[in-house]
């Protein structure tokens, strides 16, 4: 089953209204980002390396990172591949830019020359324009992929893509309920099927963009089987409009087992529902972030959550991983700190790189459990919208069917609460509105209680807070002391 893709016509009458709202969307001619995307190098290409990737059985490390100034940014992302040893870049984006700020970000960037330093928490390209946009591309060897968390992305992608970055990350559903308060679904969706069609058309035409939903969600104790069902969703949305090089992902929930358990169902499963739906040459790969929890403060102990997340990422077969910095706790890092999280990574992956992952009984409850879960909210997301990704999504949110845990948002229920069990599993204290079957629901409260029993407590919120801040006292599990 194929579903509609946003008509051509409908996109260019909308691209010009996007084009016009700042005056650096009048430098984009379409013909011309489509000559510079052709013109690049099968290896800056990102499509291109997470397809080797996969197939190579290789882990391409790449870290998060954006000053406001360019050459500061340019010098940043070179320091990045020669002493971090990065195998893909970003260009994180400012939070102003991430909003539609684009007055307050050239504030920033005005502050920033003054103070010869970046004041921004990120790269303002939308200010920077087309040109100097190109710039940044020109002036590295690696494929650069744009991160932000922005609702509306439709100008920030027209000026990267047209620039050379050639994957964009984000979507309708992940950069919104995880990241704003009130904007509607139905908008945020709406604005992500342009920027996918924006990709497909450059796929179609030769230049293939790597599309990559959010994974992490809230980053903060989210029930594998939500994260894994947006992600989905995501990605049958993105296919619906020509994208054709897709990553999935998901981000460290901190019990091993399951979280290698989780990708595992995430590839296999994806396939699964993209065929379904009509898209068999989906291009799927699959990424790992480490973790995006509390880090602790002591440098020594952030080095520890790193390799942690770097060896389950390897044993869990992921093509790519998203590396964190031993400055996590602090703000934002230093590029020294972010090349140490690179050095950090890469040494713990080369000495797996031989060693097998002994899969043991609970891995393959693990993802019986996972698969049934997430069919049974994907199943229900796409009854509620009568075979529409998207309308079913809008419904699904209002219905808590998808409910994401700690998110800001008001178009979210947030009446789902997860905690750990006995053996850190994350698990649901509160399934919500969950479309879950009665005995994996059971399955969830038998293995709760086992946790209270050996804690010799009742169950009870103080489990939930507890476990929020363990990693980042030293511990997975946040059990009374």
């Amino acid at each position: 089953m194929t579903a509609p893709t946003l008509q051509w016509n409908a996109f260019l009458e909308t691209r010009e209204e996007v084009l016009a709202s700042w005056p650096t969307g009048r430098d984009v001619r379409l013909e011309e980002g489509l000559a510079v995307q052709r013109a690049l190098p099968e290896e800056r290409r990102f499509a291109t390396r997470m397809r080797e990737a996969r197939e190579q059985r290789a882990l391409l490390l790449q870290p998060r990172a954006g000053v406001s100034l360019v050459d500061e940014h340019i010098r940043l992302l070179r320091y990045l591949e020669t002493e971090g040893g990065a195998d893909l870049l970003p260009t994180t984006i400012d939070a102003y830019t991430r909003q539609g700020n684009y007055p307050e970000a050239a504030r920033g960037i005005e502050r920033s020359v003054v103070a010869s330093t970046s004041l921004l928490n990120g790269f303002p390209a939308v200010n920077h324009g087309l040109a100097e946009c190109r710039r940044v591309v020109e002036s590295v060897s690696r494929p650069i992929q744009v991160r932000h968390g922005t609702p509306d992305a439709r100008l920030l992608a027209e000026i990267t893509l047209a620039a050379g970055f050639t994957a964009f990350e984000g979507g309708g559903i992940s950069y919104n309920i995880p990241y704003t308060k009130r904007v509607p679904l139905e908008r945020s969706l709406t604005d992500w099927q342009y920027v996918d069609r924006l990709a497909g058309h450059y796929t179609a035409e030769g230049a293939p963009i790597n599309r990559e939903p959010f994974g992490p969600l809230t980053g903060t104790l989210v029930p594998p089987c939500i994260a894994l069902a947006i992600g989905i969703l995501e990605g049958l949305l993105a296919l619906e409009q020509g994208v054709r090089s897709l990553t999935l992902g998901y981000g460290q929930g901190g019990q091993m087992i399951q979280d290698i358990a989780a990708l595992q169902v995430l590839r296999e499963l994806a396939a699964e529902v993209f065929g379904e739906r009509g898209f068999p040459d989906a291009d799927v790969t699959a990424v790992f972030h480490q973790w995006m929890g509390g880090f602790p403060p002591d440098e020594a102990k952030a080095f520890g959550v790193i390799a942690w997340g770097a060896a389950v990422a390897w044993f869990a077969g992921a093509d790519k991983l998203i590396v964190k910095t031993p400055h996590e706790a602090m703000g934002i890092p230093s590029k020294e700190a972010n090349a140490q999280g690179l050095r950090a990574t890469r040494q713990v992956v080369s000495m797996l790189a031989d060693q097998p992952w002994a899969d043991p009984p609970a891995a393959a409850r693990e993802r019986e459990v996972l698969a049934r879960e997430v069919r049974a909210i994907l199943d229900r997301v796409l009854e509620l919208g009568r075979g529409d990704v998207k309308a079913g999504v809008v419904a699904a949110f209002a219905a808590g069917v998808l409910d994401v845990p700690f998110a800001p948002s008001v178009h979210n229920r947030g009446r789902v609460l997860p905690v750990r069990d006995h053996e850190g599993f994350i698990r649901l204290f509160h399934p919500g509105s969950l479309p879950l079957p009665d005995d994996i629901l059971a399955y969830h409260r038998d293995r709760i209680a086992e946790r209270a029993r050996a804690e010799g407590r009742d169950i009870g919120f103080a489990m939930v807070t507890d476990d929020i801040y363990a990693v980042s006292k030293g511990r997975l599990v946040g059990r009374p002391r």
